[in-house]
């Protein structure tokens, strides 16, 4: 009989980090794939995953809708507490052998506390790193519940490690992300129109030359702040006066702030230069950052893939703080200033050189071919 593998995908960017893992899952002899999409995951507004998954040929097994509107900390808790409602039911209708949880998101959490309390084996990707805010204290949590941690670099498997995990059940994977991007660095230029394909709005900023892309997200501990810290972006950017190609920010508190600043400044200003999307497919949006002069802003992808892509990153701000990283990245505040000068430096170095920190390409197979071979656990085995 095949082992039932349930993994939660909760959030835009999580399928961009779990999707070779899910096809080599899929794949495997032994395994059979249950997919459950939940919260942000399955919003318009934050860039629907659905369509994209099942054009990737995957199955939805179920669909749990559990976000609250609001964007603020108390709706982030509720909708947590939901989450742990709704998939506790999932899990026992379908009852998986393992469950994945991925990265360290707030609904991440929901899946994990459901899990555990359900003695189902928990898996967690991309445990032992640190950020320094809010995600950094769930991914943790998330640790000491999860049976088997597939991390992404050695930094991250020593520290689960001094967590007081078994060592036997941590792994170096790498991160399955860094199995797209290792197609996308061998494909070369872009080759379909982004503007075309995903519509979006905005200008129809003039390319030839080269584009920024931008993805900045609300900090969760920074909540009141993030409209004026996305303002100082946009001027930032506006005062570059090159083409850029501006992604929505994710579900986080704080933002209603940040949506609201750029609604507003797209109204007050002449932004020609300027195209906003929701959301690309995994291997499209990395063949974007790919031949881009660099990407502003504060998402962990700048921290992943562009240091395997040797793509140059202005990362701004707090939420990427004490990451493992390449030498791709410019660190900078919310300062105007400081971004757009980073930038022009950037446009006058040699792109940075690849960098294998977060792994080389072969993740998804590893961790598919893992679950497959692992003892079914719920409880810890090694003492303090």
């Amino acid at each position: 009989m095949k082992r039932k593998i349930c993994v939660v995908v909760t959030a835009r960017p999580s399928y961009s980090r779990i999707k070779t893992a899910l096809l080599a899952i899929k794949n495997h002899p032994n395994l059979q794939l249950q997919l459950v999409l939940a919260a942000s995951a399955l919003l318009d507004r934050y860039g629907n995953a659905t369509k994209f998954i099942e054009e990737d040929g995957f199955e939805i097994t179920a669909k749990v809708f559990n976000v609250l509107e609001g964007e603020n900390l108390t709706a982030a808790a509720k909708t947590t507490g939901i989450g742990i409602l709704e998939l506790s039911s999932v899990f026992d209708n379908i009852k998986p052998d393992i469950v994945v949880t991925i990265a360290d998101r707030f609904e991440t959490i929901a899946t994990a506390i459901a899990a555990s309390y359900m003695n189902i084996p928990l898996a967690h990707i991309q445990g032992g790193e640190v950020t320094g805010n809010i995600d950094e204290k769930v991914r943790h949590s998330i640790t000491k519940l999860a049976d088997y941690h597939f991390v992404a670099s050695e930094g991250a498997y020593e520290r689960v490690i001094r967590l007081g995990e078994n060592p036997e059940m941590v792994f170096n994977t790498g991160c399955p992300s860094i199995d797209l991007a290792h197609h996308v660095k061998l494909q070369g230029e872009l080759d379909f129109d982004p503007i075309t394909k995903y519509g979006g709005v905005g200008g129809n900023p003039d390319i030839r030359n080269g584009y920024w892309v931008v993805m900045q997200h609300p900090v969760t501990t920074e909540v009141g702040s993030s409209r004026k810290h996305i303002e100082e972006t946009l001027y930032a950017m506006m005062e570059l006066n090159q083409p850029v190609f501006w992604f929505w920010p994710n579900v986080d508190a704080g933002a209603d702030g940040t949506s609201t600043g750029i609604r507003s400044f797209r109204e007050k200003n002449n932004l020609e230069n300027f195209h906003f999307f929701k959301n690309m497919k995994p291997n499209d949006f990395l063949k974007l950052l790919n031949n881009c002069k660099g990407l502003v802003g504060n998402s962990s992808v700048g921290i992943r893939e562009c240091a395997y892509l040797g793509v140059p990153v202005i990362n701004i701000g707090s939420r990427q703080n004490k990451r493992e990283r390449g030498n791709n990245v410019w660190d900078v505040t919310y300062d105007r200033n400081q971004i757009r000068n980073a930038a022009v430096q950037i446009d006058e170095s040699a792109r940075p050189e690849s960098s294998n920190v977060y792994g080389g390409g072969e993740a998804g197979k590893i961790i598919a071919q893992q679950l497959s071979e692992l003892p079914l656990i719920f409880h810890k085995t090694i003492a303090y």
